[in-house]
């Protein structure tokens, strides 16, 4: 009988830390700066062919699909400069607090996302997505580092995923908005909507506390004004020997995420109005068809996020991630490499949307697993460095991507070829540093 109890008591599952108000305030303020994030990613995907179409004209460039294509893909490789170029908010968020930066960060992507609409030539909106890109860039590292800091050690995974799910549903609302607003009004209007975000900013610099564990690491460093040497030194420590396998391997991995995310997401608006107007469907028709869509792709990938933190508990880290990128690589190839260019592939194109939602939920598994890898007094500055150059990595994918979908006249073919960056993946992951059942370095 007493085995009996044993066994009873000991499978009782443990009852999780309540979180308190300000954890979920902070929380919820964070995650609606990500969902919105995640509107301004996916807004210029969904308004590329009509936005171009009216601007290559007057920058003295022929419309066509080609040009269409290869500009659109030289935007999107600024834009990804821009997110690399946000790795200037990790030192300063390390220096000066989580919470101010993401506000900052914030603000400037919603500002010059609402410049947008003010577009009159082809780099007038090179300009401004540059600039938004490394307001947008910021906001990963930060409401990463501010969950996993400011949640309890085992809530946090979870968390992360959680906190994930919320750039995946501004992919949501960014394809409602072009369902409704962008058919209807254009697409200067749908860049308008990205001004929204600057109210958050504003109530998350007034109303959100700093984790606990940031202001004990401050006052432990005598900050939180610490002199800039302090910054120079987070730099450099994040390649000291302790660290440097993390840095090396973790920014190469998040450079092949990337690859897949514009890849499989980005592009997707594209491919399926290209897909809608060859099966003989007008404009307004395939603008929906883009919409739903992105949809259907937001909504898997958000699946694929919630699954994406049990997964790495119960498989490791490694293991899980290389699961999504065996994923990833193989929906691209069907999606892009087959089905796009089959005479009736619509349908079957916006089924394999589910699958390249869902493999790229695999963002999640970095938002629990950057933090773990690093102490509190450097993580902002790691995980933004490691986000960053995996966005440089990403954006010379783009610039190369833009010659060879002008060179082959689609972009099938090159897309598909973006597969190969999972399979450099997985061949690296066995070098990367395992940290499950590991508690948050303080």
């Amino acid at each position: 009988m007493s085995r009996a109890l044993t066994a009873s008591v000991t499978s009782v599952k443990p009852i999780k830390t309540p979180l308190t108000r300000e954890q979920i305030r902070g929380f919820w303020t964070v995650y609606l700066g990500w969902v919105l994030d995640g509107v301004d990613s996916v807004i210029f995907a969904l308004v590329l062919i009509p936005a171009l179409t009216e601007l290559l004209p007057s920058s003295g460039i022929t419309p066509t699909p080609a040009n269409i294509a290869m500009y659109g893909s030289l935007l999107f490789g600024l834009f990804l400069i821009g997110w690399g170029l946000s790795f200037i908010w990790g030192p300063l968020a390390d220096r000066f607090g989580r919470v101010k930066m993401l506000a900052a960060s914030i603000l400037v992507y919603s500002l010059f996302t609402g410049a947008a609409a003010f577009s009159e030539n082809i780099w007038q909106l090179a300009a401004f997505r540059l600039i938004a890109g490394i307001g947008v860039g910021g906001e990963w590292a930060l409401a990463g580092t501010y969950v996993a800091e400011s949640w309890p050690e085992d809530r946090r995974k979870m968390g992360a995923g959680y906190l994930q799910t919320g750039y995946y549903f501004g992919f949501f609302i960014a394809a409602l908005l072009n369902y409704t607003v962008g058919a209807t009004y254009g697409w200067r209007v749908m860049f308008l909507c990205g001004l929204a975000p600057a109210a958050v900013a504003i109530y998350t610099a007034l109303k959100v506390k700093e984790p606990a564990q940031t202001h004990k690491t401050a006052h432990h460093a005598g900050r939180p004004h610490a002199p800039t040497a302090a910054t120079r030194t987070s730099w450099w420590e994040i390649f000291a020997p302790a660290f440097r396998r993390r840095t090396l391997t973790s920014s190469a991995l998040v450079g092949v995420a990337i690859v897949g995310l514009w890849a499989g997401s980005v592009y997707e608006a594209t491919a399926v109005v290209t897909l809608a107007t060859r099966a003989g469907i007008d404009h307004v028709g395939a603008v929906h068809l883009a919409s739903i869509g992105a949809a259907v792709l937001s909504l898997s990938t958000i699946l694929g996020c919630l699954v994406a933190p049990w997964l790495a508990e119960r498989l490791g880290r490694r293991v899980a991630l290389g699961i999504y990128f065996a994923g990833m690589a193989t929906s691209i190839v069907v999606a892009f490499g087959w089905v796009f260019y089959m005479d009736d592939g619509l349908h079957l194109f916006m089924v394999s949307l589910m699958f390249l939602g869902f493999f790229g939920g695999n963002f999640a598994i970095f938002s629990l697993w950057l933090p773990e890898q690093y102490p509190t007094r450097i993580r902002a500055t790691a995980f933004a460095f490691n986000a960053s150059v995996g966005r440089f990595i990403g954006a010379g994918v783009n610039f190369l991507l833009a010659a060879a979908i002008h060179w082959h006249g689609s972009l099938g073919v090159p897309i598909a070829w973006t597969a190969a960056a999972f399979v450099a993946g997985i061949l690296i992951l066995p070098f990367a540093v395992e940290t499950r059942d590991q508690p948050l370095p303080q």
